[in-house]
């Protein structure tokens, strides 16, 4: 497992943005240097967790719960069968592509050790928006993107470092529950009777998850999803 590309965007201005600025910082670009990560500070207020990578709206983007985004090179090219053209690495706007990682199945909380020193903890997948879908340039992106669920994974700075291109990817940490992050995409999107079994991951799931989660439950009640009685 391994960091095959580090990827960073500069701001740009498109039509398809909700940014009140009116640009976008999506298109990322791999870098052949070795780049600073450290927690950007909480949602609304801190940008990007990787230096020198534009995030231009921080109502929905960057902040601790978001600090890195990774894809992995795998999902790439299962996009590349299905849509019939290249993506390159940086394309749906990961800062870190991986190649040998499945992250679709890895546990939010789930602990990676990148290099020698920087490590990062999954918090959430990622969640396509009018930008996204305006940049790939692809009708009913955000409905197909959703239905696939394989999101990519959000991640928070447990321990700031330095990553480049080609560092090792070791898991560190494995959580003792079921919540991946396929599993919270699905229940925030399109199977709200798996929200209450997200409340198993609370400690380190994203706070806007977790949000949701505990509302379905207070309106719902526990049982609605089969939960399994952690606390709310």
């Amino acid at each position: 497992m391994k960091v095959l590309t580090v990827n960073v965007g500069r701001p740009r201005a498109e039509e398809y943005t909700d940014a009140p600025s009116g640009t976008t910082g999506i298109d990322k670009q791999p870098t052949d240097s070795r780049v600073r990560v450290a927690d950007p500070g909480p949602k609304g207020e801190g940008a990007s967790g990787v230096a020198g990578d534009a995030v231009c709206d921080l109502r929905y983007h960057g902040g601790s719960d978001q600090a890195v985004y990774a894809f992995a090179r795998e999902d790439l090219d299962f996009w590349e069968r299905e849509l019939g053209r290249p993506l390159t690495n940086g394309t749906f706007g990961e800062n870190l592509t991986t190649h040998g990682l499945d992250i679709t199945h890895a546990k939010v909380g789930e602990r990676w050790r990148i290099g020698s020193g920087l490590v990062l903890e999954v918090t959430s997948g990622r969640f396509p928006c009018r930008t996204f879908q305006g940049w790939l340039g692809e009708k009913g992106w955000v409905r197909r993107f959703t239905r696939h669920a394989a999101t990519g994974a959000y991640l928070r700075v447990i321990t700031p470092g330095e990553v480049q291109a080609g560092d090792p990817i070791t898991i560190v940490h494995r959580p003792d529950h079921e919540v991946t992050v396929g599993m919270a995409f699905r229940a925030i999107t399109l199977e709200r009777e798996l929200l209450p079994r997200l409340l198993a991951a609370s400690d380190t799931l994203n706070a806007d998850n977790l949000r949701v989660a505990r509302q379905y439950v207070a309106k719902y009640g526990p049982a609605s999803g089969n939960y399994d009685g952690a606390a709310v």
